[in-house]
């Protein structure tokens, strides 16, 4: 029998010792350092008998010992095996992702393992439903609902509801993604309105021990663990700078000062159609504030989705207001955490919004799709 190692395999120290993960067939297994270099024995596929020939400085008993761990917990895949040929697909398949994406992918996926107490899944508790949340085992208080900056410098937005009248219809057909927008300046009402609509508390509930409150997005268990920071570039009476929105006071608090259209294009990996629109939002999650509820790492997923939502009823809600929205996953991760005052830790940014007045000509449109583009597209295999 002939072995090679998994493709799909990362390796990692874990509280003091050395773990090899393959996924999504393995399982976690525990082991002496050595392995590593025992599994790059069997780079391509190879008799145990031969790679232990090449492991001089190892005993026979060792290697053989070592290698039907490593087979048993799927770090070691036999010839012709059916985990052999999954392995095979999955890396041609994630190959460009390969280790990062297929490995978060695939180490969280069938797994859930709720905290004592706490059989609540937060995809499907979107809007905090369940009335039976308890903390994590073994966690302290559970973190505040709002993020706050109490000593910044404040300013109280209008509270003037915005013009959100349009037909649905309308709105969600309108919705595009804009690169190109006339310069003109935001009003505040305009900003605040759209802030207010997507970030801001719609109600407050009980969920069994204490207050929770929903958003017009759906959000994983109700946790609101996405803050919003506003790096101003042109909004009518606001000075350029990064802000962060305070949805409790329905305030923006003043993180740094200063913002420029070319640092707006760096931080988001100089991308030029950055340095138009009026205003950026950045969607950056709390994790203690999912962690302490969901302890199981598959939770993260449901921060990006969190995102993901936040980041759709902005540009819907933008649209309504008559703006052209924009949103990046582009972004230097730690110059925009700098800028945000967040640590990249505990409080990290996710997704990057954009809005302004979009041109009536946007330059970068691309052209309906005719019977040349249609002629040089598959829309079926055949």
């Amino acid at each position: 029998m002939r072995l090679r190692r998994s493709r799909c395999l990362t390796c990692y120290w874990h509280e003091g010792t050395f773990v090899v993960h393959p996924h999504p067939h393995g399982t976690p297994t525990a082991l002496h350092p050595a392995a590593a270099e025992i599994l790059s024995a069997f780079e391509e596929w190879n008799a145990p008998e031969e790679a232990a020939g090449r492991l001089g400085h190892l005993t026979p008993d060792t290697v053989e010992a070592a290698v039907a761990t490593l087979l048993r917990g799927g770090a070691l895949l036999a010839e012709g095996s059916a985990a052999a040929h999954r392995d095979d697909q999955i890396a041609r398949q994630w190959g460009a992702w390969m280790p990062e994406a297929s490995f978060f992918h695939y180490a969280t996926s069938d797994v859930y393992d709720p905290g004592e107490g706490d059989g609540e899944d937060p995809a499907g508790a979107a809007d905090g439903d369940a009335t039976t949340a308890a903390p994590a085992s073994g966690s302290s208080a559970p973190p505040p609902l709002f993020t706050g900056r109490p000593h910044a410098p404040r300013l109280l937005l209008p509270r003037r509801p915005g013009a959100l009248g349009a037909p649905f219809e309308r709105v969600l057909y309108d919705r595009r993604t804009h690169r190109d927008f006339t310069g003109a300046p935001v009003a505040l009402d305009t900003l605040a309105a759209l802030l207010a609509t997507v970030f801001g508390p719609v109600d407050f509930i009980d969920c069994g021990r204490g207050a929770l409150y929903r958003r017009t997005s759906p959000q994983g268990g109700s946790r609101q663990e996405i803050d919003a920071y506003v790096g101003v570039l042109d909004v009518t009476g606001l000075s350029a700078g990064w802000y962060r929105y305070n949805g409790l006071l329905h305030a923006l608090e003043l993180v740094s000062e200063g913002f420029t259209p070319e640092e707006a294009a760096h931080l988001c990996a100089d991308q030029s159609w950055a340095e138009r629109p009026a205003f950026f939002v950045v969607l950056a999650a709390r994790l203690e504030r999912m962690s302490a509820k969901y302890p199981t790492p598959r939770a993260y997923r449901v921060c990006l989705l969190d995102a993901g939502h936040l980041g759709q009823t902005f540009a819907l809600t933008a649209t309504a207001l008559g703006l052209g929205p924009a949103q990046t996953g582009a972004f230097r991760d730690s110059a925009v955490a700098g800028r945000c005052g967040l640590d990249n830790t505990g409080h990290t940014p996710l997704y990057v919004l954009a809005a302004g007045h979009p041109a009536p000509e946007p330059r970068d449109a691309p052209p309906p799709a005719g019977i040349a583009a249609f002629d040089a597209t598959t829309l079926v295999a055949p």
